[in-house]
């Protein structure tokens, strides 16, 4: 969160210099921090006191800002965070971040591992070379390490075949200078409404930590590891496979894995995209629009230009498919969404001025477009939309009360 006094207005507090941004920039991402607390407090009611929630901030925080949310989610009770490279780990901790963080990727070097052990992170095993690697780097530095191993159950990803997990086990324990902390696997087919495959998985990892039990050496460490295989959809689907801790990533943001789950919690989407109107003008029947004529007025029409296009994370492939909100009203966008600009038939709009905002995410008096009504448009997920979302669009922070 950029630094600054906090003022508040409706409802809403905010920073000056984020407002300052706000105001002056073409368009933004609003990141509401309050609804991403909110939201880990309705995750955590579905967890027994014992379960421990990791927030997954891999990507920025899905786009949402890593730092900012790692922040936010540890204050509202996540007791872990994960990331999927290096460099995301090192920013955290760099901003003063304590949690335990696990690093999801896959790890092949020495200067890889000798950062990972200074900045206290716990990297994922999944192959025994990669246990050797960090066992031999640890030693030459004198140092231990909580480590985590995978075990792949089916999703064909990382992870050691879960036939071999006790080997692998095995040879994590017996390795000096590795302290292994947590064993864990993800599912490929959670989101769905048929359950088959997420029980095949359930039942893998089940025979893998069985056996593990039956060869742990409680003596030299009586800590059994932490166990976890639930990402959100499985968390809403399953109590039963919540173990000791559950990973939770698209729903910290406010959004659901899938349509029949929305009736376990109540989340709030975090982000909203938002952009102002940079032109305003009239255009005779027969009038092209955009790259390629792909839209033709058939009437008069009174269009908008809007500074934001697919060099901002607007998907091409939306062009003439979806509409924005400007005043609480639903307009159409019409043409080829450009680079840097987008245009709307705004004609249904009295007087409309340059720059007055428009929101292409998010809510508007009483309607709303979400990530998924995108999607769903164009055939994708809509992780890939949060994402998607480019730097050049400050985030912008605020906190509903």
């Amino acid at each position: 969160m950029v630094s600054g006094k906090s003022i508040s207005i409706k409802n809403t507090t905010l920073l000056n210099s984020e407002i300052e941004v706000g105001i002056r920039q073409r368009a933004w991402v609003e990141v509401d921090l309050g609804a991403i607390a909110e939201n880990i407090r309705q995750l955590k009611g579905l967890l027994s006191p014992q379960t421990k929630l990791m927030a997954v901030v891999k990507a920025d925080a899905y786009g949402h800002g890593a730092v900012s949310v790692a922040k936010t989610v540890c204050q509202a009770g996540a007791e872990w965070l994960a990331v999927a490279t290096l460099p995301e780990g090192i920013e955290l901790r760099e901003a003063g971040i304590k949690q335990p963080i696990l690093l999801l990727g896959a790890i092949h070097t020495v200067e890889e591992v000798q950062a990972i052990a200074h900045w206290q992170l716990q990297p994922t095993l999944c192959t025994p070379q990669q246990a050797l690697l960090f066992s031999e780097t640890l030693n030459k530095l004198d140092q231990s390490l909580a480590v985590q191993i995978k075990i792949d159950t089916g999703m064909s990803r990382l992870g050691t075949p879960w036939q071999q997990g006790l080997e692998f086990f095995k040879l994590v324990q017996r390795l000096p200078n590795l302290e292994l902390a947590g064993i864990y696997s993800h599912f490929a087919t959670a989101d769905s409404p048929d359950p088959t495959v997420m029980r095949q998985q359930h039942y893998r990892y089940e025979n893998v930590i069985n056996e593990i039990r039956d060869h742990w050496q409680s003596d030299a460490d009586p800590q059994f590891p932490l166990l976890h295989i639930s990402n959100s959809a499985a968390t809403l689907a399953d109590r039963n496979l919540h173990y000791d801790m559950v990973r939770i990533g698209l729903s910290v943001y406010g959004l659901y894995p899938a349509t029949h789950l929305t009736s376990v919690v109540t989340l709030k989407p975090a982000m909203q995209i938002k952009a102002r109107v940079t032109q305003v003008k009239t255009i005779e029947a027969g009038t092209g629009v955009s790259y390629g004529y792909q839209f033709i007025a058939k009437k008069q029409t009174k269009i908008a230009v809007i500074g934001i296009g697919y060099a901002d994370g607007i998907p091409r492939n939306l062009s003439n498919k979806i509409k924005v909100l400007i005043r609480g009203q639903l307009v159409s966008q019409i043409g080829t969404i450009t680079m840097d600009q987008i245009m709307l038939d705004v004609s249904e709009i009295p007087d409309l001025q340059v720059g007055e905002v428009v929101t292409l995410l998010g809510e508007d008096g009483e309607y709303s477009i979400s990530a998924d009504d995108w999607a769903n448009t164009i055939g994708t997920i809509s992780w890939e939309i949060l994402c998607g979302f480019k730097h050049r669009l400050p985030r912008v922070n605020i906190m509903n009360k």
